[in-house]
């Protein structure tokens, strides 16, 4: 390890070269025509010409780079999107009310915000066009490449009190880490902005060490589950949105229960036909209408169960599905041992013919709602548990709050994986909201939206979401004839958030209630939430 005295020395003689314009010896590849007429002198002249090579930097002009130019936060974290391989999302939601959906850098920056790459400058301002300080562009880095473990010390920098506390840690792994150092008289500048052939020099530096640009490399296609229910829409909707959001495994409301060990059979064939062709998996939905006698008179008789084994199997078999997701609610606490003997039967029967069960089950909290649902005999049965981590307001509740949070959906995880492996679990996420309703009296009601209505009445009531680090989602109210009208939004940066809980976990995957509950902005915040939760730098 350097002392501390002698990596000052090595800062100083770094920054002292950069401000001398001295140019490193270059290969003859960069000896060839320049493309831009301006970064000749520039000690970034090789790094701004590999960076414009990869499509990461691009000119001010088609002959013109501006190396001494200062770059904008916009700027800067347009280019750490680029290099992480993130992709822009037209986010419905606005982060923050200084910057407008047409602005150039409204996607780059939105996306970035969703994957918690950067933070604004206030609750409700990002400062786009800003210089990006050498602090700021500190912590980005550190972030980016999710180097936050990292220490190094600042104290020998001769304006080392002058780094802002929020940004130290940073600043430490940065030097520590030779991405970024001081200038010839010891100081750090952490206000000073970075100029573009700075930036160039740092993202360079970066993109050289191996480790780092071979996980940028890989290729990250998943092999989590992804699984979307169809509710509300044709099946040329559904289509539609199963291709968008690329999910994997269909699952169609198909089968209900029936008086008597009856099933009702609701296929639809060219749904089949269209998986099949492209490469889809079909899971059909069973459920039981929340009907709760029924559900006991087919699970309690055990000739009435066998006959609904054996029919669901036939379906598996006569339309060539690859497995059943069964979504029964308002299970009574006293058929408990009648589901799990359910479960176990039809598990065994499908296996037989090479088919998959999952099993939809709310959180645990206890209460008369999931008594009826033995989750450690089930998860041994059924290949996955399906964990419907929402509701945790619902629309009867009595008071007003989200649908999902963060910590409700850690909560319901950890406590599922006391009793079900990991491999075994689906975490299901909420693809509609609730907008809560207060009168004079405190009085709450609530009206259930899809995340498209949800996002217009943000829009044409031109309300300014505000982020609630508590909970992981933006709030919104307004105030309607004497009443007061709440949101807990969710958008890409929640279900972002909640994306990683899953990947944190290591879950078997992810089911979406329900396709076409969403704007199409979500299933690229998904994406890049797959993307960057997956990045492995150490």
């Amino acid at each position: 390890m350097f002392t501390g005295k002698f990596k000052r020395w090595v800062a100083g003689a770094a920054a002292l070269s950069c401000l001398m314009g001295i140019v490193p010896t270059v290969d003859a590849a960069s000896t060839d025509k320049l493309p831009f007429d301006d970064i000749a002198s520039s000690f970034a002249r090789d790094s701004i010409i590999r960076l414009y090579n990869k499509q990461i930097l691009s000119g001010t002009s088609a002959r013109t780079f501006s190396p001494k130019k200062p770059v904008t936060r916009a700027e800067f974290i347009t280019i750490l999107d680029r290099v992480l391989g993130i992709k822009t999302v037209h986010g419905e939601i606005n982060p923050f009310k200084d910057m407008k959906a047409k602005d150039w850098y409204y996607d780059a920056v939105t996306a970035a915000v969703q994957i918690g790459l950067v933070d604004g400058t206030s609750a409700h301002t990002f400062e786009p066009s800003k210089p990006v300080t050498r602090q700021e562009a500190a912590i980005m880095l550190i972030r980016a490449f999710k180097q936050s473990g990292v220490s190094g010390d600042t104290s020998y920098f001769a304006d080392a009190d002058k780094i802002a506390d929020w940004a130290d840690k940073a600043v430490g792994a940065a030097l520590e880490l030779n991405l970024m150092a001081g200038d010839a008289k010891g100081n750090f500048n952490p206000a000073e902005g970075m100029t573009r052939q700075e930036t160039a020099a740092v993202i360079d530096r970066a993109l050289q060490n191996a480790k780092w640009a071979s996980a940028l490399a890989k290729s990250q296609s998943s092999t989590r589950i992804q699984l979307g229910w169809q509710y509300g829409q044709t099946a040329a909707q559904y289509e539609q949105s199963v291709l968008q959001a690329n999910v994997t495994s269909l699952s169609p409301r198909w089968y209900f229960f029936d008086p008597a060990g009856a099933v009702a059979d609701y296929t639809d064939q060219s749904l089949v036909s269209w998986a099949s062709k492209n490469k889809r998996q079909i899971w059909a939905m069973v459920g039981n209408r929340s009907n709760q006698e029924v559900t006991h008179q087919n699970l309690s008789n055990a000739t009435y169960r066998g006959k609904v084994v054996d029919q669901l199997t036939g379906y598996v078999q006569k339309y060539g599905l690859k497995g059943l997701n069964i979504d029964f609610e308002n299970v009574a606490p006293a058929d408990r041992a009648y589901m799990t003997a359910f479960v176990s039967e039809l598990s065994a029967k499908l296996h037989k013919v090479g088919a998959v069960v999952s099993v939809c089950v709310s959180p645990d909290l206890g209460s008369d709602w999931t008594e009826g649902f033995d989750y450690k005999a089930l998860g041994a049965s059924a290949d996955y548990m399906v964990l419907m981590a929402y509701d945790e307001h619902w629309s009867t509740s009595p008071i007003a709050g989200s649908v999902a949070s963060l910590p409700y959906v850690d909560y319901s995880i950890a406590k599922i994986l006391e009793e079900v492996p990991a491999n075994k679990v689906i975490l299901a996420l909420p693809y509609y909201n609730q907008e809560w309703v207060t009168d004079k009296a405190g009085k709450v009601t609530a009206t259930e939206l899809t995340l498209i209505e949800q996002n217009n009445i943000v829009h044409n009531r031109s309300l300014l979401p505000a982020w609630d680090a508590s909970v992981s989602q933006y709030t919104a109210s307004y105030q309607l004839n004497g009443l007061k009208h709440q949101f807990w939004i969710e958008d890409g940066r929640s279900l972002a958030a909640k994306y990683k809980k899953a990947m944190d976990y290591n879950l078997a995957g992810l089911a979406y209630w329900f396709m076409g509950g969403a704007s199409t902005d979500i299933y690229t915040s998904l994406s890049n939430a797959e993307r960057f939760y997956g990045l492995n730098f150490n």
